[in-house]
């Protein structure tokens, strides 16, 4: 059931399709494939390697552009009839979009604080807002301690909050994370779905997640399956 029922879906796709190359040598790496992720919601993206899971994430990031099928975000047609309705993706990245991954991918010449900033730095914000936006993330995923430390100086389970509060910097409401946990233990992969929950609820965010990490599978709301290109699967596991 959905948290936010009056909401739409964030993420909303429609016969979305996406072949490498033609003829003998295409690949078709996603196919026909319908999704929505809606509002509130926490959803696993799993299956075997090669099943297309990061080509639909990449999709939905707006970084690989689709063969065919109708693609929205956050209420918006961002794709239809075989073209881009956004003349500047990195704008619309910037704008809806909050990616995370494996590793973190901090700015090592930046300390945390910075590496949290410099994404609204990108956006036009001011210095100041920048810095107090970057305060309040950290301070909320409780690595504010942390704020004028480098990279390096990071436990692995600090690095991966501030990737999240990076992620978060230009408050979007759809979040796109790959294999988020794999280098974390049992307990850190716990608290960081558990934050991303926190964080689909309050911001009323819709998150998706590729993963094959096993040890975080009973904290998604809902499990996609692909194999093969194809949603072959949909099961809910959390009431």
């Amino acid at each position: 059931m959905a948290l936010f029922p009056n909401d739409g879906p964030l993420v909303e796709l429609t016969g979305v399709a996406k072949t490498y190359g033609s003829g003998d040598a295409a690949v078709h790496a996603l196919k026909d494939t319908d999704l929505a992720v809606y509002p509130g919601e926490v959803v696993g993206l799993l299956g075997p390697s090669g099943s297309g899971k990061t080509t639909l994430l990449n999709l939905v990031g707006c970084i690989v552009e689709p063969t065919r099928g109708r693609m929205a975000l956050d209420g918006e047609a961002v794709f239809e009839d075989g073209r881009w309705l956004r003349p500047d993706l990195r704008a619309l990245r910037l704008e809806k979009l909050g990616f995370i991954f494996q590793f973190h991918n901090l700015l090592p010449f930046l300390t945390a604080g910075e590496n949290v900033a410099v994404v609204l730095d990108l956006a036009g914000a001011s210095r100041t807002a920048a810095q107090a936006r970057a305060r309040e993330l950290l301070d909320y995923l409780q690595v504010g301690h942390r704020f004028d430390a480098y990279p390096a100086k990071l436990s692995g389970g600090e690095a991966q909050r501030v990737a999240i509060a990076r992620a978060l910097a230009n408050r979007p409401r759809i979040i796109l994370a790959d294999e988020p946990t794999a280098a974390l233990d049992s307990e850190r992969a716990g608290i960081v779905l558990d934050l991303l929950r926190t964080v689909a609820v309050e911001q009323r965010a819709a998150i998706l997640v590729v993963s094959h990490d096993e040890k975080i599978f009973n904290r998604f709301d809902r499990m996609v399956m692909l194999r093969d290109g194809r949603v072959v699967e949909a099961e809910h596991t959390i009431a």
